[in-house]
């Protein structure tokens, strides 16, 4: 998505969330600190020929959802590639799977994404308001292919084609580097798992908005997104979703 056409939405967002601009910023501008070199000035350029052209998988980490059964999927000549939203890369590890992409803004198992990158998942991190002593703690560990992304206008180093959650945000990256179809496994909108109570109604709250930009997507983007059941079923994105959660 262009960024002039995404901004309003974060826009709105950020003032249901009380979000900074100041403190995104900060973080953002931390993380540029903490990339090493070989960091991309264009992100889009390198993650461009992974997926372009593909299916495009994106597993969210929904509860009791695990790893997608990939080799349930018809044989193709070019074959699907993998994006993991966050702690999503650990049950896709768990079963096989090194996904091709991980989208993570450093709140989940975080190991996890450390050894996926180390084994060649290429990780996309972001950086938001509050996870500035994530970006602290963890950006060192990540030693392979890595590039980073902010909510902000694009800028060299950071990038930014729409998204708030990591699966809705995987989901957008998928579009924009030209996936041949979106398939999205693992996304439920209402089951928060074990959220403690204080924390129900802002995940609640985000999920919403991550189903809302899901719409979006859908709408602007060639109908390319589908749901993948776990009865096995993929069906275009009106069908409908059976359950499951991004992170």
């Amino acid at each position: 998505m262009e960024y002039l056409s995404w901004a309003p939405h974060y826009d709105r967002i950020r003032q249901q969330f009380g979000f900074s601009l100041e403190t995104e910023r900060a973080s953002a501008d931390r993380l540029l600190e903490l990339l090493p070199d070989s960091a991309p000035a264009d992100p889009l350029v390198e993650l461009g020929p992974i997926v372009r052209g593909r299916d495009a998988i994106v597993v969210g980490l929904a509860p009791r959802w695990g790893a997608p059964p990939i080799w349930v999927l018809p044989h193709q000549a070019k074959a699907p590639v993998v994006l993991a939203a966050d702690g999503a890369a650990a049950p896709c590890l768990e079963a096989g799977i090194v996904p091709a992409i991980v989208v993570t803004d450093l709140d989940g198992p975080v190991p996890a994404e450390v050894n996926a990158n180390a084994q060649g998942s290429y990780v996309v991190l972001h950086a938001h308001g509050d996870n500035r002593e994530a970006i602290e703690r963890w950006v060192p560990e990540f030693r392979g292919r890595v590039a980073g992304s902010w909510a902000g206008k694009p800028e060299p180093r950071l990038l930014d084609v729409g998204g708030f959650t990591d699966g809705d945000r995987a989901a957008y990256l998928a579009s924009e580097l030209g996936a041949e179809r979106i398939l999205l496994w693992g996304f439920d909108f209402v089951d928060v798992g074990d959220e403690p109570p204080d924390l129900r109604a802002r995940k609640t709250a985000k999920l919403r908005w991550a189903r809302r930009l899901l719409d979006a997507l859908d709408a602007g983007g060639g109908r390319r997104l589908h749901w993948w059941n776990r009865d096995g079923s993929i069906v275009g994105y009106d069908a409908g979703i059976s359950g499951a959660s991004t992170q």
